[in-house]
């Protein structure tokens, strides 16, 4: 039997260049259930053109090994890279991506002008995903943040970045703190006292333009109910947007996928 061959970049929870003989759907389900490997938890990733090339990645070497197994199932995977992956994509090569819930329900994403108008003087939560993992607080807007994390020089940044901002008002939880010290963060790997603090720091510090809350950002314990506008690819000359469905449109044209968040 003749299979389709494809081409992967997983974006959480590693990183990696993949090859395969897999649809979207089933890819998503020999990761998260299928597979050996131990892993229980959300994935995302992003289905790349076939015709992407890069002399960073041996795509053609891969691509040879890409055979059927001698019963005639498929090759589920052929890893080409684990490391630096997003430094070396082309965004234009990125036809879709893919969120999967646990029980690998997925949702495909197609990408959009990004044409949100933000006003400022608030300070939203951005979930950074690839290749580095911090939720970090910013009084930047979407795209701003993409832009100071990407620049030159950055201590703390990257060449490329795939992250979300996260749905937060944080004066309703500050307010809310105040009456009930004992309340959960939005967030369950993180102390909501923490949380206060930073927040705190950053309205005194107008300065500051980033606050770490996290040192790593498992995706897989925040719901998707939270992203705030959608997936954003940024670098400093290039950028691609992937909105995110309104929870009306899941539940009534995506409704396994809902039933999961």
């Amino acid at each position: 039997m003749a299979y389709q061959n494809r081409l992967y970049q997983i974006l959480y929870p590693n990183q990696a260049l993949v090859a395969s003989q897999l649809a979207p759907e089933e890819f998503a389900r020999h990761y998260l259930i299928g597979s050996v490997r131990h892993y229980s938890g959300k994935m995302v990733f992003a289905d790349i053109d076939l015709g992407f090339r890069h002399p960073y990645f041996d795509i053609e070497g891969c691509l040879k090994h890409l055979v059927p197994h001698e019963d005639g199932s498929p090759k589920h995977t052929k890893f080409i890279s684990s490391y630096r992956v997003m430094e070396h994509m082309d965004f234009n090569a990125i036809n879709s991506l893919y969120l999967s819930t646990a029980e690998a329900d997925t949702l495909e994403m197609k990408a959009q002008t990004y044409s949100k108008v933000h006003q400022t003087g608030f300070l939203r939560t951005f979930a950074e995903i690839a290749p580095l993992s911090m939720l970090v607080m910013s009084p930047y807007d979407m795209v701003e943040f993409g832009r100071f994390i990407t620049k030159p020089g950055n201590p703390k940044g990257c060449p490329k970045l795939f992250y979300t901002q996260i749905d937060l008002n944080v004066d309703q939880f500050v307010a809310d703190f105040e009456k009930n010290a004992f309340m959960r963060a939005p967030f369950p790997f993180l102390h909501p006292s923490k949380l206060r603090d930073a927040i705190v720091e950053m309205k005194i510090k107008p300065e500051k333009k980033t606050k770490g809350l996290s040192l790593f950002c498992p995706l897989d314990q925040i719901s998707f109910k939270m992203i705030r506008h959608g997936f954003m690819f940024t670098g400093q000359d290039c950028s691609k947007f992937f909105p995110m469905p309104s929870l009306h449109d899941l539940e009534v044209n995506h409704f396994r996928f809902w039933q999961s968040l």
